[in-house]
């Protein structure tokens, strides 16, 4: 009969985020936690079938890139670890944005929801690797953008903020300007909801403060 593992044994001593977003690697610094945190940028198969709605696709993204990261670790604290992958995509009339293929996407993406409410979803998985637990979850923030002229998206797309964001602006940066509020977190729009990472960390037993 396999005995379970004591709470001593599972004690976790590094963090894994499963990103290249500097966004999310700067968003995780702020929590200034205790455990070390390492950075591994995964390669996954973003591809999703088109009927999944759009919380299971992020949440689903999230896994895959935290599934990922875990044959990457190597060494010591590998198996005293906790991987954390997160994606977000926005929405509007249905249609799921992702990142864009080129400026031209990026503008068109922009002309889509300029004026108007649109919705960005963030997952977020957390992995335990001794004994494989899984959380996974979402949030959801409402985004309302100004109106926008054709010339100004262009030279917003000009910049070149709005080719590695998903919907194509960066709420962070000077997308800010774009937008006339938000109902929600946002943080989420970022990229990483803390609020929700924080209580998703706390079921790990890593406490943010």
């Amino acid at each position: 009969m396999e005995l379970p593992l004591s709470p001593n044994s599972l004690k976790v001593r590094q963090l894994v985020l499963a990103s290249s977003s500097p966004r999310r690697r700067e968003l995780v610094s702020s929590l200034d936690l205790s455990l070390p945190v390492l950075i591994l940028s995964t390669d996954t198969d973003e591809r999703t079938p088109p009927e999944w709605a759009p919380s299971h696709i992020v949440e689903q993204l999230a896994l895959r890139k935290a599934h990922a990261a875990i044959s990457m670790l190597e060494g010591e604290l590998a198996s005293h670890s906790v991987i954390i992958g997160a994606d977000t995509i926005v929405v509007v009339d249905g249609e799921v944005l992702g990142k864009p293929k080129d400026e031209a996407d990026a503008a068109d993406m922009l002309l889509k929801i300029q004026g108007r409410q649109h919705q960005v979803y963030s997952g977020v998985a957390c992995i335990r690797t001794q004994d494989g637990l899984e959380q996974v979850a979402h949030r959801m923030t409402l985004v309302s953008m100004k109106p926008l002229e054709l010339d100004r998206i262009k030279r917003y797309v000009a910049t070149g903020e709005p080719m590695d964001k998903a919907g194509s602006y960066a709420i962070q940066g000077l997308g800010a300007t774009l937008v006339n509020g938000i109902d929600g977190c946002y943080f989420n729009v970022v990229g990483l909801p803390l609020s929700l990472l924080s209580d998703m960390l706390s079921t790990f037993g890593i406490d943010v403060f």
